[in-house]
């Protein structure tokens, strides 16, 4: 095999500035929700941050995933559409230097943005323009990519489009095919109400491993106490990691249910923290780790992502840290 895990997913620039109540309050946006926003109302949003500190990195859920895996010293390749423009630039030389196989070339039109405000309390407001990504189809997914992984990881924010989720159906195929396993996250509670027959669908199908946080189970399956929420999911998925934010999170995995601890941190930031802890699990049980130990480590690596700013981890985990967090 020669990735770990191949992600799918919505290639966005993520630009991040740190706001107060009453900037977002004049934006008029829904706190701590994302909302799909046309390029104007973008351009908008960015002309009033002007003079504010940002940072940006190259993101989309899936993406953040699988450059978390190669920050543990994973190996991992993505499939996203940007364009022939700056912001596109930036995303592909981002993911390469970090050790990211790209698979899929630009394309004309503008490259996709996520710009997140972030209020002192943490909660993270994001505005995002799809662009190019949002036309990724089944021909940017190729089939000698995805035989090469030992995971595909599709993220559910693609079924909220035609074409995006005809490029995630296609890339659960194939990797069906080819015995490659498959982990699909619900990326968010809206998409439930959108999907909710194809996710249970597939959940029962081909999905191997299913990611999701408590407000996306219990959506699920009308469900409340999380425990539940978790058994109903195994019993059709063969592996479950739902998150439980600061109090843990808890794996099904062979009949069994392990919880996971939180870790106790002040949080800044929760942006990319799914998305990071997805990054533990999967790098942790394909190279080695029992269940345990890789949601010890994605637990970990959770907490760590939110007491900073941005889905880049700032400080990266060492080996001997690893190695101290296993035992």
């Amino acid at each position: 095999m020669q990735y770990d895990v191949f992600g799918v997913g919505n290639a966005l620039v993520d630009i991040q500035a740190r706001i107060d109540e009453a900037h977002l309050d004049r934006l008029g946006f829904t706190k701590g929700v994302m909302t799909l926003v046309d390029e104007a109302t973008q351009l908008r949003v960015l002309a009033s941050l002007d003079g504010s500190p940002l940072h940006r990195c190259a993101g989309g859920s899936a993406a953040n995933t699988v450059v978390g895996i190669a920050d543990f010293g994973g190996r991992a390749a993505y499939a996203g559409k940007v364009g022939h423009d700056e912001l596109g630039t930036f995303f592909l030389e981002d993911l390469r230097k970090l050790g990211v196989t790209i698979e899929v070339p630009p394309t004309a039109g503008q490259s996709g943005s996520c710009v997140v405000l972030i209020t002192r309390d943490a909660q993270r407001t994001m505005l995002t323009h799809l662009g190019v990504s949002a036309t990724i189809g089944p021909d940017d997914i190729l089939e000698d990519e995805i035989r090469k992984a030992r995971y595909v990881y599709v993220e559910g924010y693609l079924f909220a489009g035609e074409s995006s989720r005809g490029a995630a159906l296609k890339t659960i195929q194939l990797a069906k095919r080819n015995g490659v396993k498959v982990a699909l996250t619900i990326s968010d509670p809206f998409l439930v109400g959108l999907c909710r027959e194809l996710f249970w669908e597939l959940i029962a199908g081909p999905v191997d491993l299913l990611f999701c946080n408590l407000e996306e189970a219990r959506s699920l399956t009308g469900l409340t106490d999380p425990v539940d929420c978790a058994h109903k999911i195994h019993h059709h998925a063969a592996d479950v990691a739902l998150t439980l934010g600061a109090e843990g999170s808890l794996l099904m995995h062979g009949g069994q249910l392990t919880p996971i601890e939180g870790v106790r941190v002040a949080a800044i930031d929760t942006t990319g923290a799914g998305d990071m802890y997805a990054a533990g699990i999967l790098f942790g049980i394909t190279n080695g780790l029992s269940w345990q130990q890789a949601g010890h480590l994605a637990s970990h690596a959770a907490a760590r992502i939110v007491t900073q700013l941005g889905a880049r981890l700032h400080r990266k985990f060492t080996a001997r840290e690893i190695d101290e967090l296993l035992r």
